[in-house]
Order: C-alpha cells, then structure tokens, then sequence
C-alpha cells in the first residue's frame, strides 16, 4: 500500500507540485479545503500534509494559523517552493485575446502588475488549479488562468506566457503536518520550533512573555497574531524560534513565557531550511 501526501487543490495546484517536488515516493491526494487535508491525516487515511502557510509576496495563508492549533497534527518539517506563475489558455488563443484571468487571490496578488500592463482583468477563483480547470471546460478564447505548468499539462492548456510573477524571490514556505510527532535530536542541526500562545490580559504581558527569547539569545523568526473566540480581547499568537526544546536557553526561555501565558501548545521541532540561510 502507498504512502500518501494530501494537499488542498485541484490536481495542479502548487500545493500539489510541492508534494511531488519534496516526497516523490508518496501519492499526491487532491482535498477540497485545509480542513479536509488535516482531517485525511488525522484519520489516519494518509500520511502526510502538504500545508502552505505564508508567501514573500503576497504574505500569510490567514486561514492555516486557525487550524494549527485545532487540527491534532504536528509540523514535521519546512520547505521553500520558488513560485513561478503562468498565463495559461486554451489552444490556439493569443495573448492579445485575454480579456480577463482566474485565479486564486493570493496568486493574483503576485501577478498584479503584468496583468495591468496587459490590460487584463484579474477574477478570483477558488485555487489555481481549479481556474485551469475552468478555462479548460470553457474553451474561450478571451479568458486564461494563472497557474502552474503542471496545470497547463494536466488541462491541455498552452502557456502564454511563463513565469509572469511580479517579484523573481516568489517563494511560498510548506509546512509537512504528520499525526506522528517527529524531533531531530537535540545538537543535530540548525532546528525551528513552532508553537502557539495566548498572552494573559495583563500589561505588558506579551513584552514580558517575549523577553525571555532575547535575554537568552533565541532568535524568533515569526510572531502573527490573530482574534480567536469571536472576542476583539482574546488574541493568539503564533511563533517560530530557531532552536529546540532541549536546548538550555529554549528551556529558560519557554518557562518564562509560561508565566504571562494562558496556554502554550507546541505544534513541532524540525530542521531548518536551508533557504533559512540566504
């Protein structure tokens, strides 16, 4: 029996591209939603999650630091996925045809400026992939879809025009959710630890909460907050540290976030990227 990576997405998505890129021995499994993914996982129907949670460009995947937390599934490892956009149409359509383009909106975001200098109107889509499928069932030749080139094969679409994103550093970070918990060894190599936290409602408490991280050298990477509960008072915060759980300054630096914390919950350890180091 195979092993099996999900991803959210239409076949050609590039959550999907990212899955055959970092885990070439496991199937590529389509879900419709996130919720669906982490539920593929957590019900032990595949092995894998293929997660992207932010984007250089467009910035982060808001819905992803929800489930996080709630979804029972730990972060196992990162990977930096160069995101190259393409203008894809049905056969035979030229680019001065292209009246409008679909797409999903964080893939739009990073594609604004060549499709205003084409004088094309950009339409959200639910993801990539599903707008390559769109233009391929539709067969007009004033529409396109901005997509991967896995798309353009997958729907018998032809590339206009490749690599069409705004920014050349266009690099979306996956994260590898597992139902196993899976920590490198303390002292290994260069690690990333993710957790989550809800500050007490106290002041200064998360000036406070933080200051255990510098005062013992650990370098925070990510800090995103975000409202929980339907309250406007109870914010969460997300963070990623480099370093481990076992190592002395962490252990410091962890106690004294638990003092001007509600709760802490860890989501992984992992090895660092080594885009980490660019």
């Amino acid at each position: 029996m195979s092993k099996k990576i999900v991803f959210q997405g239409l076949p050609g998505a590039f959550s999907h591209l990212a899955s055959t890129s970092y885990y070439p021995d496991y199937e590529p499994v389509s879900c419709r939603s996130f919720a669906e993914a982490f539920d593929e996982v957590k019900k032990g129907k595949a092995d894998l999650a293929m997660i992207p949670v932010e984007n250089s460009v467009a910035g982060r995947v808001s819905d992803i630091y929800h489930l996080l937390p709630e979804g029972g599934l730990h972060i196992i490892a990162e990977n930096y996925l160069p995101v190259h956009h393409n203008l894809l149409a049905v056969p035979g359509a030229k680019l001065k045809d292209i009246k409008s383009a679909y797409s999903h909106p964080m893939a739009l975001s990073q594609v604004r400026k060549r499709l205003r200098e084409w004088n094309i109107t950009p339409v959200n889509d639910l993801d990539t992939a599903g707008a390559a499928e769109r233009v391929s069932k539709l067969g007009d030749h004033n529409i396109a879809a901005i997509a991967s080139s896995l798309s353009a094969e997958i729907y018998g679409l032809e590339i206009l025009q490749e690599n069409i994103e705004d920014a050349e550093h266009n690099t979306t970070r996956f994260l590898t959710l597992s139902k196993t918990i899976d920590i490198p060894p303390v002292g290994s190599e260069k690690t990333v630890t993710s957790f989550v936290f809800k500050v007490r409602n106290v002041p200064s408490a998360l000036y406070k909460a933080m200051g255990g991280f510098a005062t013992n050298g650990i370098n925070m990477t990510k800090l995103e907050s975000y409202m929980i509960e339907g309250s406007f008072k109870a914010t969460q915060f997300y963070a990623d540290v480099e370093g481990h759980p076992e190592d002395p300054a962490m252990k410091h630096a962890m106690e004294e976030l638990s003092f001007f914390t509600d709760n802490v919950y860890l989501l992984g350890t992992y090895l660092a990227h080594p885009s980490r180091n660019l």
